[in-house]
Parts: structure tokens; C-alpha cells; sequence
């Protein structure tokens, strides 16, 4: 710690939690952990290995699963390094550059698997409601200026939390409240005036219930053109192409909305319970994105066994 006068020191080190009145059982807690950390990266490569090698899956669906795929890929490498420092090394400890850079890739990555998910549902809605321009407009080079813009937009939204953070001065407390940084988090422990923090910090939460609502709206258009469809088949086979980005959509704002209610509402809740809705939020949604869409999309499933019986077959002719 460095001293700013007399009365006060400024903190320089955030201290981050792992499962509180468990820290005797951190080795153990780590093992589920690291799995499922292994089993999202392995994941989500997968998922991107198949889609760039298989011409076949060249369209825009998959090239916005690969988006999605990226997206969890740098949640879970964001969250990596202070889960594994706590829970296998009892290192708790990190420094405010470090938090203030951590904070800005999980909220970065998070805006944008948020919006990857809204450009998802808009795809699913174009495919139902006109399917015979779905390739006219959605063709590759479009493709790639959505994947652009929506990086652009996840930067420039997050680029102002950690100079504001870093802009506060802190003191007195330096215990955060979960096992990774978030800005609403690290902004509580801040002696200095944060009215532009909790406005900003506002602004951005609305952005991703905006996005959730658009989500809502596109499968209000979806529903109204399915049930226009005369045959009951064509209905279940058009609702049916949705079923994995549901799941998906679910998967991530569910916890997302937990969270705030807690934060919000149950401010009596055990830590216990606070933390493990936070590790929800990030371990979950890249554990079971590419789970729910190897077992939902069939093209990718078959991709998957063909590459597992190709391997197979090579090792016996080896």
C-alpha cells in the first residue's frame, strides 16, 4: 500500500474470494472447477475446428455459432487465471492493473456473447419468415462486417470501465465479493465519489436487458410466422431450428438476472450464495453452449463422429 496523506492509504491490491467458509476444501472445490474450465475450452475449439474445416458449414448459422463459440471461449480464459490462483494456489491476492484488465475482458466478452445471441435470433427469425432470400442477404462479406461491428460495439462499451475505476481512489477495503473482478464490484470498495461509475455501470446493464428484450421481440415474429405455416409438420420442423439458441439464451441471461435480483433485492443472502451465482454466470454458459449444440444440431454432431471414427480408423491402421 502507498500513502496519500495522513488519514488514509490507498489500497493497490484487491483481495478476491473463492467459497467462503470452505476455503479448507478449495483443493477439492478446484477439481469440478478445472473441469469444467477443460471441458469449455475443448468445447468451444471443437465447435470452431469443425465449422472452419467443413465447407459444408459455411453458412451464416455456423458462422455465428463460431462467434458464440469465441465469445465463451474469452470468458472462460478471462476468468481462468484468478479461479485457478484461488482455488489451487490459496492466492487470493491481485493487483488493481490486473483487476481493472480482468474486469474489462469478462465484461467485453460478455456484451459480446450478448450480442452474438441477439444477431442469432434475428438470423433464426429471417431463415422461418423468408427463407428463399436467407442467402442473398446474409452472404459472407455481411457475415463478417456483423462480426466487426458487434466487436467494435463490445470494445467501445467497456473501454471507459477501467479508466473510470482507475480514475477512483480506494481505501479502508480491498475484499471483493466474488472470485474475479466486475465492475459494479470493484467500484463499491471506493472512498472517492462513483456517481459516474454507477451510472455507466447503469447504462451498460441496460444495454444487455435491451438486448434480451430485441431477443424476446424476434421469437414474438417468430411465433406469429410459424403459426402461419398450414402444415403442423413445417411448424415443429421451423420451431425446431430455434430449440439450441433457446437453450442458449436461457443458459446465459438466466444467471445474469439472478444475480442482479440478489444483488438488488436479497441483500441478506449468505456470501456463499453470491459467489456461487457469480461462478455460474461464467462457468455455465461456456460448459454448455457447445453441449447443447453437438447434441441439438445434427450437422455438427455428425461432423464430430465422423472425425472420432476417422481417428479411430487411423489409429488401428498406425
Amino acid at each position: 500500500m502507498s500513502t496519500v496523506n495522513t488519514s488514509h492509504f490507498e489500497i493497490t491490491t484487491f483481495f478476491l474470494v473463492g467459497m467462503p467458509g470452505l476455503e479448507y476444501a478449495h483443493i477439492w472445490i478446484s477439481i469440478p472447477i478445472c473441469s469444467m474450465y477443460l471441458i469449455a475450452i475443448l468445447g468451444n475449439c471443437t465447435i470452431l475446428s469443425i465449422i472452419k474445416t467443413e465447407p459444408s458449414l459455411h453458412e451464416p448459422m455456423y458462422y455465428f455459432l463460431s462467434m458464440l463459440a469465441m465469445s465463451d471461449l474469452g470468458l472462460s480464459l478471462s476468468s481462468l487465471p484468478t479461479m485457478l490462483r484461488i482455488f489451487l494456489l490459496n492466492a487470493p491476492e491481485i493487483s488493481a492493473n490486473a483487476c481493472f484488465a480482468q474486469e474489462f475482458f469478462i465484461h467485453g466478452f460478455t456484451v459480446l456473447e450478448s450480442s452474438v445471441l441477439l444477431i442469432m435470433s434475428f438470423d433464426r427469425f429471417l431463415a422461418i419468415h423468408n427463407p428463399l432470400r436467407y442467402s442473398s442477404i446474409l452472404t459472407t462479406v455481411r457475415v463478417a462486417q456483423i462480426g466487426m461491428v458487434l466487436s467494435f460495439k463490445s470494445i467501445l462499451l467497456v473501454l471507459p470501465f477501467p479508466f473510470t475505476l482507475r480514475s477512483l481512489r480506494y481505501c479502508n477495503k480491498s475484499q471483493l465479493s466474488h472470485s474475479y473482478c466486475l465492475h459494479q464490484d470493484v467500484m463499491k470498495l471506493a472512498c472517492s465519489d462513483n456517481r459516474i461509475d454507477v451510472i455507466y455501470g447503469f447504462f451498460g446493464a441496460l444495454c444487455l436487458m435491451v438486448d434480451f428484450m430485441l431477443i424476446a421481440v424476434s421469437y414474438i415474429l417468430i411465433l406469429k410466422t410459424v403459426l402461419g405455416i398450414a402444415s403442423q409438420k413445417e411448424q415443429l420442423k421451423a420451431l425446431n431450428t430455434c430449440v439450441s439458441h433457446v437453450c442458449a439464451v436461457i443458459i446465459f441471461y438466466l444467471p445474469i438476472i439472478n444475480l442482479a435480483i440478489v444483488h438488488r433485492f436479497a441483500r441478506h443472502v449468505s456470501p456463499l450464495t453470491n459467489v456461487l451465482m457469480a461462478n455460474v454466470l461464467l462457468l455455465v454458459p461456456p460448459l454448455m453452449n457447445p453441449i447443447v449444440y453437438c447434441v441439438k444440431t445434427r450437422q455438427i454432431r455428425v461432423r464430430i463422429g465422423a472425425k472420432l471414427c476417422q481417428r479411430q480408423t487411423n489409429s488401428h491402421i498406425s
